[in-house]
């Protein structure tokens, strides 16, 4: 978990761009003093124990969040901006400056400017370390902490047979400061994502007994303090003492093109760790007396687009689909995941919604799932003031709300939209926002009660030009010539779309007079779906439809 506050800075200002809350004053303190205490007994988890209570993307986020509301409300933001300051720990001979994250390539064009002798490298996915070597022996390996100080790892570093004991010439004396990493074959960070492995590592190092998973950790080494001023020089030498991850991950970049290309093509390959973004850096550097944490200048990160992305929840709304299945949809605060802007998110039956426990004003990750389908995969922080609404009442069913009725408003218009889909009688270019201009306007008695609409009333319906009404008049003349077996499908009769092909010549008596022996016969209908179809059959208000449609002369339903 990336708990450097001072690093979250630039996200802050740069991308949380939500309005501020409206709490009362009392409110936002106890908001903020909750959220604050989260991150708090998160950052201690991590620290102490290695453990991530969240990912880092929804850590950054929900930091950034609580900065943002302490902005809001007049607080002092730069308060939960600085990192757990360790009262105990090894000083680092070199502190640790941490690195600025930037948002886009724009910013990093306005960086790179007037600078040369830039590199590149992946910005490996682990926890940082100081190596400390005297005499040519590793003497000391410090985790990184607070920047200034962190906890005794030697002992445990030692035990990793990739990390170099000893080293010669002009490394003998050194500090080195790099990332502990879970080495993996051929990670494709583009399909395969973090897998946790910061919390792995961390986890690994904080344990007192001597885990296997030690042998699976490798060294990338970042920075050489006070090491020869020539990259390549630099880079040689490392390469040569047993430090060869960084030699053959960095490279030389003058363009923002360049770096671009090189962070994508990182992305998209095979690479022997997980990443996050890549840094940017330039091979001129201070003296290491002079770094500080959050003090760097010469270095800088543009991180991968997180695959989650935090949301709050706006509204929890209810729909009413065609079958009388009820539905949840979540309102968020608009996001952006991969190349969708994402507001609105169905999280499934009323079940769920409750299994969730989610409210307006909650905190809940949100991830693009199979075909970029938005999906909520946790509440990460639920508001202290919650409010939940209240679900309809279940009395829908697949035979009910044929008929337009108040509280059938939002079952009956599912059919309507059922009934002009691909599915049904494929009726182009009309959907939920037009169906409900036409209801509301014409105030329709039944599901099919806008075949009796004349052209003068759908040009003159408001909403509607008179082009879109003639349309509209033209497109469901059209709708009269569909076969029978669609006219069923747009009721609703519980067929699969192989059994409706399998019927295509049949006629309205010769379907109400089938026995549920005769449906068991039809492929796709056994005894359950067979008992369906009969009481689907029977219904007083498909039947009414039935008789109504035969008046309109539509094709199986009229006595010609």
């Amino acid at each position: 978990m990336a708990k450097w506050g001072w690093l979250l800075v630039l996200m802050v200002c740069g991308s949380t761009s939500a309005a501020c809350p409206v709490w009362s004053t009392a409110r936002a303190d106890e908001e903020i003093a909750r959220l604050s205490g989260q991150i708090t007994q998160w950052n201690d988890a991590y620290w102490s124990q290695g453990a991530s209570g969240v990912n880092d993307a929804v850590y950054d986020q929900l930091s950034a969040r609580l900065a943002q509301w302490r902005r809001c409300f007049g607080k002092d933001a730069s308060a939960e901006l600085a990192p757990p300051l360790l009262e105990k720990g090894v000083v680092h001979p070199v502190a640790h400056t941490g690195v600025k994250k930037l948002p886009d390539a724009a910013a990093l064009s306005g960086w790179m400017k007037g600078k040369s002798a830039l590199w590149i490298q992946p910005k490996v996915d682990g926890v940082a370390v100081t190596l400390v070597y005297r005499a040519g022996k590793l003497v000391q390996a410090i985790s990184r902490g607070d920047g200034l100080k962190g906890e005794d790892w030697t002992a445990r570093v030692r035990l990793i047979p990739a990390v170099p004991q000893t080293v010669t010439g002009e490394l003998a004396n050194s500090v080195l400061q790099g990332e502990l990493f879970l080495r993996r074959d051929g990670h494709i960070q583009k399909q395969m994502g973090g897998m946790n492995a910061r919390a792995k590592v961390a986890g690994a190092m904080m344990r007192k007994s001597t885990p296997a998973s030690l042998q699976a950790l490798s060294l990338f080494v970042w920075a050489w303090p006070d090491g020869p001023k020539n990259m390549n020089q630099r880079l040689t030498l490392l390469r040569d003492a047993g430090f060869d991850w960084v030699s053959q991950y960095t490279l030389p970049v003058t363009t923002v093109a360049q770096v671009t290309a090189q962070r994508e093509h990182w992305f998209s390959s095979p690479l022997p760790f997980v990443t996050d973004g890549v840094v940017v850096r330039a091979a001129s550097e201070p003296s290491g007396k002079h770094w500080l944490p959050g003090q760097e200048n010469w270095i800088v990160a543009w991180k991968y687009a997180p695959v989650a992305q935090l949301a709050e929840v706006k509204a929890v709304n209810f729909t009413v689909g065609r079958t009388g299945k009820i539905a949840v949809v979540a309102q968020l605060e608009p996001v952006q995941l991969d190349d969708k802007r994402v507001q609105r998110v169905n999280i499934g039956s009323v079940n769920r919604w409750k299994h969730l426990d989610l409210a307006p004003g909650d905190q809940v990750q949100v991830s693009l799932a199979g075909q970029g389908i938005p999906r909520i995969d946790s509440v990460v922080w639920r508001s202290a003031e919650r409010h939940k609404p209240e679900p309809p009442v279940a009395r829908f069913t697949p035979l009910t709300c044929y008929f337009s009725t108040p509280e059938c408003e939002a079952q009956f218009l599912s059919r309507l939209v059922w009934s002009s889909s691909p599915h049904a009688l494929d009726i182009d270019s009309i959907g939920a926002a037009t169906w409900q201009t036409l209801h509301r306007a014409h105030h329709f008695n039944h599901l099919f009660s806008w075949l009796a609409l004349t052209q003068e009333q759908l040009q003159a319906t408001p909403g509607l030009t008179a082009v879109r009404g003639a349309q509209l008049w033209h497109r469901f003349n059209l709708a009269r010539s569909q076969p029978f077996r669609r006219w069923i499908a747009a009721m609703g009769i519980p067929l699969s779309q192989e059994t409706l092909n399998s019927i295509a010549d049949i006629n309205w008596v010769q379907l109400v007079a089938k026995s549920e022996s005769d449906w068991r016969t039809l492929p796709g209908t056994g005894a359950q779906r067979a008992t369906q179809i009969r009481q689907w059959l029977r219904n007083e208000a498909t039947g009414q439809l039935a008789t109504w449609l035969s008046e309109q002369k539509i094709a199986g339903f009229s006595a010609q």
